[in-house]
C-alpha cells in the first residue's frame, strides 16, 4: 500500500488517505453570501474521485468584508440548512471537510464593501493600488469583535455536521496581515514584537476552541515566509508556529505569498530550480524544518505533481498529509488515481490574456480555476484549454454587476 493510501485520525476523525484539497475560491455563492447547490455539486465530484479531505474555499466571517464577489459569508444561522447539505455531501462520501474561514482585511477590491480595515493603514504597492484601496487601522473593539465572528462561525460550521474549520493565517490576508511587520505597525498589544503580532492569532484559535467540541478539528494554514524583503523573519515564522502547536492545533497548513507576492498563486515556479522527488514541493524544505519543532500534524502545499513525489515526502516525515488544489480543479479523481500510481495528468498552460497589466496579477489564477468549479458544479467536464481572455471579459462583466449589487448588500447584516 502507498503511504498516499493509509488511513489517519485526527481528534477521533478519521481520513480515508492522506490526500487533501487545499482551499481555492469557489466564487459560487449568491450576492448575499449565500451557499447553494452549487456546492455541493462541486464537493460531491472531488468526494466521487476519493478525496480523503477537502478544505473549502476561503468562508468569510463578516459580511461587511468580502474579498470578491461570490464569496460565501457566515454570520449567523440563516444559512444553517444549506451549510447541513454542504456538510452531508462528505459524509455520504467518508471524506472529511473543513470549513477555511477568512477576514481578507485590506485585501478587498475597491468597490466591493463600503471600506477596507486592516491593523495598520499601509498602502498597497503602486501597481496594486489601483484595484487596492489604502484601509483603515483596526481600534481594539474592532479586533475582538472580529476574533469573536470567528468562534460564532466555527460554532455554526460544527452545527451543520462540518468536521472542522481552518483558520486562514496566509497569503496576505488579516491574521497574516498581523503577522507581518510589513502591514503591522501597531503600537498596542496587537503589534510590535512577534508576540504581539501573533496575539490575534492565538486569541483567535482559542475563542474557537471555547465554543466548539473537543472532536472538532481546527487548523490553520500559515505562510513559510512573506516573500518579501522586511516582512516576517524565519525565525519569527518558526516562533509563531511552535506557539499555535503549544496552543493545541490539530493541524498546519504550509504555504506562502500573498497577492503582493503570490506565491501560492504558481508566479514562483519559473524561478524554482530543477526539483528531485524530495524537494518537488515548494515549501517542503521549510516542513522538514519546522517538523522538528512542533508535534502537531503538518500538510505541505504547492507543487506536487507525481504520486512518487507525494509518497517520498510523506515517507520523510515531513509531513503527515499532502495538500493539492489545481489539479483537482481539473481532474476530479484525481485522487484515485494518485493512489494508485498514476501522476497528475494536465499540465495546464500559463495562465495568460495577453493583457500585461492583467497577467501581472495573481486575479486570472482565482479566476480561470473559479470558471472549472462552476462547470464541475453543474455536472460537465473541466476544460485545462479553456481561454483566459474570455475568461477575464466574462469575469469583468459580471464583476460590475456584483459589485454594484455588493455595495448595496455590504450595508446590510447576514
Amino acid at each position: 500500500m502507498s503511504h498516499l493510501a493509509k488511513a489517519a485520525t485526527i481528534r477521533d476523525i478519521q481520513f480515508k488517505n492522506r490526500i487533501i484539497k487545499g482551499a481555492m475560491s469557489e466564487a459560487l455563492a449568491n450576492y448575499q453570501g449565500q451557499p447553494s447547490q452549487l456546492h455541493c455539486g462541486l464537493y460531491e465530484a472531488w468526494a466521487k474521485g476519493g478525496l480523503g479531505c477537502a478544505i473549502t474555499g476561503n468562508v468569510m466571517v463578516d459580511f461587511r468584508a468580502k474579498n470578491e464577489p461570490g464569496v460565501v459569508v457566515i454570520e449567523s444561522e440563516r444559512d444553517l440548512a444549506a451549510l447541513k447539505q454542504w456538510a452531508q455531501v462528505g459524509k455520504r462520501y467518508g471524506m472529511v471537510q473543513l470549513v477555511q474561514l477568512s477576514h481578507p482585511g485590506r485585501q478587498c477590491p475597491k468597490g466591493l464593501n463600503q471600506e477596507t480595515v486592516a491593523p495598520s493603514a499601509v498602502p498597497f504597492s503602486p501597481m496594486l493600488a489601483t484595484t487596492f484601496g489604502t484601509p483603515r487601522a483596526l481600534t481594539e473593539a474592532e479586533i475582538l469583535d472580529i476574533v469573536q465572528r470567528f468562534a460564532t462561525a466555527a460554532q455554526i460550521c460544527e452545527k451543520a455536521g462540518f468536521e472542522g474549520v481552518q483558520l486562514h493565517g496566509a497569503h496576505g490576508y488579516l491574521i497574516s496581515q498581523f503577522l507581518s511587520p510589513l502591514t503591522n505597525k501597531r503600537q498596542d498589544q496587537w503589534g510590535g514584537s512577534i508576540e504581539n503580532r501573533m496575539r490575534f492569532l492565538l486569541q483567535i484559535y482559542h475563542a474557537v476552541r471555547a465554543v466548539t467540541s473537543e472532536q472538532f478539528i481546527i487548523s490553520v494554514k500559515l505562510n513559510s515566509a512573506d516573500f518579501q524583503r522586511g516582512g516576517i523573519s524565519e525565525e519569527e515564522v518558526v516562533a509563531v508556529f511552535k506557539a499555535i502547536d503549544a496552543a493545541g492545533i490539530d493541524l498546519i497548513e504550509i504555504s506562502g505569498g500573498s497577492y503582493e507576492a503570490p506565491a501560492m498563486a504558481g508566479l514562483k515556479a519559473s524561478k524554482r530550480e530543477a526539483s528531485t522527488i524530495s524537494r518537488e514541493a515548494y515549501f517542503l524544505e521549510f516542513a522538514e524544518k519546522i517538523r522538528q519543532q512542533v508535534s502537531c500534524h503538518l500538510m505541505v502545499t504547492g507543487g506536487f505533481r507525481t504520486a512518487a513525489g507525494m509518497n517520498a515526502a510523506l515517507d520523510s516525515g515531513a509531513c503527515e498529509f499532502i495538500g493539492l488544489a489545481r489539479p483537482l480543479a481539473v481532474e476530479t479523481d484525481l485522487t484515485n488515481r494518485l493512489i494508485a500510481g498514476h501522476d497528475v495528468r494536465y499540465a495546464v498552460d500559463k495562465i495568460k490574456t495577453g493583457i500585461p497589466m492583467v497577467d501581472k496579477m495573481s486575479i486570472m489564477e482565482i479566476i480561470w480555476y473559479a470558471a472549472q468549479f462552476k462547470d464541475i458544479a453543474q455536472g460537465k467536464q473541466p476544460n485545462p484549454k479553456l481561454s483566459p481572455l474570455k475568461v477575464f471579459f466574462k469575469y469583468a462583466k459580471g464583476n460590475i454587476k456584483a459589485m454594484i449589487k455588493g455595495q448595496i448588500n455590504s450595508r446590510r447584516r447576514a
